[in-house]
């Protein structure tokens, strides 16, 4: 009998928010997403930090798709409008003066240097990155056509699908999202170099809580 495990169905994200990296490291198997269609705004392509002016979003600009349904696999980076030396400034910016920036700073750095081609390609080594700077091992796996969930069985959570005799998926594909209200009540407050001026700001970037915490950063991903 094969037992029963638990796979998370992620979307790939840029810097993703904390919430991404907690279902990452509580999960004993991850899927990411690869055959879905590209959808705009969403964190496919941006990441929110914390500024000295509040909140910024940070986008990634992509080859227009010669068709409306274009895969994220397949999906273009643009080099316009400057855009690497643009993130990697208002990074610089919001973080120099977090504990741990410096210490981190030369392992992001070389991302915004060279131009990327896919945006998946880029997004997983900047999380393969991620994961080895916060120590933790996912098992990560990619999908070789895209997910369909079936209808969820009785009394189960919409998100929540069987995969077989393997177990179940909970799927968050959609779920984490910039533009959808969620209950951030799972995520551990954390200090923050602007909590005076803002207050604590939840869900944002990973890098985020990395510069602020350093190597305790993993101790709020459970």
């Amino acid at each position: 009998m094969i037992p029963e495990t638990k796979t998370v169905l992620l979307s790939t994200a840029y810097l993703a928010p904390v919430e991404y990296y907690l279902q990452m490291n509580t999960h004993p198997q991850v899927m990411i997403e690869r055959h879905c269609n590209y959808i705009k705004q969403t964190y496919q392509n941006r990441c929110i930090i914390a500024s000295a002016n509040g909140l910024q979003t940070l986008s990634i600009p992509i080859v227009k798709p010669d068709s409306p349904k274009c895969l994220t696999k397949d999906i273009r980076i643009a080099e316009h409008g400057n855009w690497r030396h643009l993130h990697w400034s208002a990074i610089v910016s919001a973080y120099n003066s977090t504990p741990f920036f410096e210490y981190y700073a030369d392992d992001f750095r070389p991302f915004y240097e060279k131009p990327p081609h896919f945006l998946l390609d880029f997004n997983e080594a900047l999380r393969e990155l991620v994961c080895s700077l916060l120590d933790i091992s996912p098992k990560i796996s990619y999908s070789d056509k895209y997910i369909l969930p079936p209808s969820p069985l009785k009394g189960e959570r919409p998100s929540l699908f069987r995969e077989g005799v393997r177990g179940e998926v909970l799927d968050l594909r959609e779920a984490i999202h910039p533009k959808k209200e969620t209950n951030y009540s799972n995520l551990k407050p954390y200090y923050q170099v602007f909590e005076n001026k803002y207050g604590f700001q939840a869900n944002l970037s990973i890098i985020d809580l990395l510069f602020n915490m350093g190597n305790e950063a993993v101790t709020f991903l459970f």
